[in-house]
């Protein structure tokens, strides 16, 4: 069915006429993943640019657009919810009425259109530069590979990070008493709160604005596309894994615990969480892929702010926040580089290790995450699982992230360096540091 032309130009004209994509036209902050993509933004291939709903997708693609003139099409406004693959024309043709003649073309949370990939394929057989957004990992799929046949890079934005979070406050990382401490209640409030553009523009609306942005990820993004039918049972799975991060996670568990028809539907529900950016699942470390495929997973939410605004209890584990915040750390830096893979350890006398880095066939790094303040705090079966990871797996850059605790350990010939929060979280994506307002570098704290 189509849609009528002429409703088709009212809702762009509207669109157009909304020359801010943040609501109110308030403050925007650069992005800190934009300088290693915007070499890219002018190249022959589709950006696709994907994350969860609410990331500040939008933003972040008209940064990289910068001031190229460009047309754009939001597919989310209801107003186009019945666009099909045969509106995708009139679509392009209204457009170019509305700007005249352009040459890239920004097509917002297009996935709700079927067939969209090969929509944009002939657009860049054409020479259109494309940009492309949505909120589902689902847009990589086989069948985009298939039709752009490598003539694409994927950009995934996150939620503020707290390097960003801390720009936003205006905070520099200084080595005084005064300053850590500063950065230590910045950490403490970006934990609680988390780092959702708009929460963090705007605190007072948190839980209830992410209360109501996890509803809309579940029935939008996730139930209605994949036409799940027992929503009930999907919503109290969802609910149960959001609630018990970092906890081991089996398909079979979960298919007897909500009684789900077979392990397949378990994995495939896990799968569409994935797919919404909502929860990131984490393979147990092993050399061998099918023992990778069979083995427990771990679970981490996209933002530790939604998952306080759907506890009951939200101050019960700080450390499993921290924990989480550093892998959403760690996923960020790898999305700049993606030879890197990350995996948990765990031995066969329960000795584990939080996360595992690798790169190719070599185990880079090996990180233990606690809330700890103070070496006495540290629990020695943080050390022994790190030094007994080290040996298993060859890797000498072994590293325990605390709450504020910093000094170093020497085992033999293994060195443990324990670094605080605030400050390993305030390293670029490369690891190199930086100022938290962007201005100077942070310096290593007085000893």
């Amino acid at each position: 069915m189509h849609m009528q032309r002429s409703a088709i130009r009212e809702v762009l004209e509207d669109q157009a006429a909304q020359s801010s994509p943040v609501p109110g036209g308030g403050r925007v902050l650069e992005r800190e993943a934009l300088a290693p993509w915007r070499r890219f933004a002018s190249a022959g291939v589709a950006k696709v640019t994907t994350g969860v709903r609410r990331s500040g997708k939008t933003v972040f693609t008209r940064q990289l657009l910068g001031d190229r003139r460009f047309a754009s099409v939001d597919f989310d406004d209801e107003r186009l919810a019945a666009a099909g693959r045969e509106d995708l024309d009139v679509i392009l043709g209204a457009l170019h009425e509305i700007h005249g003649a352009f040459e890239y073309l920004f097509l917002d949370e297009v996935q709700n259109v079927p067939a969209w990939e090969l929509f944009v394929n002939r657009l860049q057989r054409s020479g259109m530069k494309v940009f492309v957004s949505g909120s589902s990992a689902h847009m990589l799929s086989r069948e985009l590979a298939t039709h752009l046949t490598g003539r694409f890079i994927q950009i995934e934005v996150f939620p503020f990070s707290f390097r960003e979070y801390a720009a936003w406050q205006g905070l520099e990382a200084r080595p005084t008493t005064a300053g850590k401490a500063a950065l230590r209640r910045a950490l403490a409030s970006y934990l609680a709160g988390g780092g959702f553009p708009e929460v963090v523009a705007e605190p007072a609306m948190g839980n209830i604005y992410l209360s109501s942005l996890y509803t809309s990820i579940i029935t939008r993004d996730i139930l209605a596309r994949y036409r799940i039918r027992h929503a009930k049972t999907f919503r109290e799975m969802a609910a149960s894994i959001v609630s018990n991060l970092a906890r081991p996670l089996t398909y079979n568990k979960l298919k007897n615990t909500f009684g789900l028809g077979s392990v397949h539907t378990a994995r495939n529900y896990v799968d569409y969480l994935s797919e919404a950016y909502l929860v990131f699942v984490l393979d147990k470390y092993s050399p061998k892929p099918k023992e990778i495929l069979n083995s427990p997973k771990k679970a981490y939410v996209i933002d530790t702010g939604l998952m306080n605004a759907l506890s009951l209890s939200p101050a019960k584990d700080r450390g499993a926040q921290l924990e989480n915040a550093v892998f959403l750390e760690l996923l960020r830096r790898r999305a700049l580089d993606r030879t890197t893979e990350l995996f948990f350890w765990k031995d066969y006398q329960d000795r584990e290790i939080d996360f595992v880095v690798r790169r190719g066939n070599t185990v880079t790094a090996l990180v233990q995450v606690t809330h700890a303040s103070g070496r006495d705090e540290v629990d020695n079966r943080e050390r022994r699982s790190l030094l007994a990871g080290a040996e298993s797996l060859r890797c000498k850059n072994l590293m325990i992230v605390t709450w504020d605790y910093e000094g170093d350990d020497k085992s033999g010939e293994r060195r443990i360096v324990h670094i605080p929060a605030w400050k390993w979280l305030l390293m670029t994506p490369d690891g190199n540091p930086t100022g938290a307002a962007g201005r100077e570098p942070v310096k290593p704290p007085a000893r």
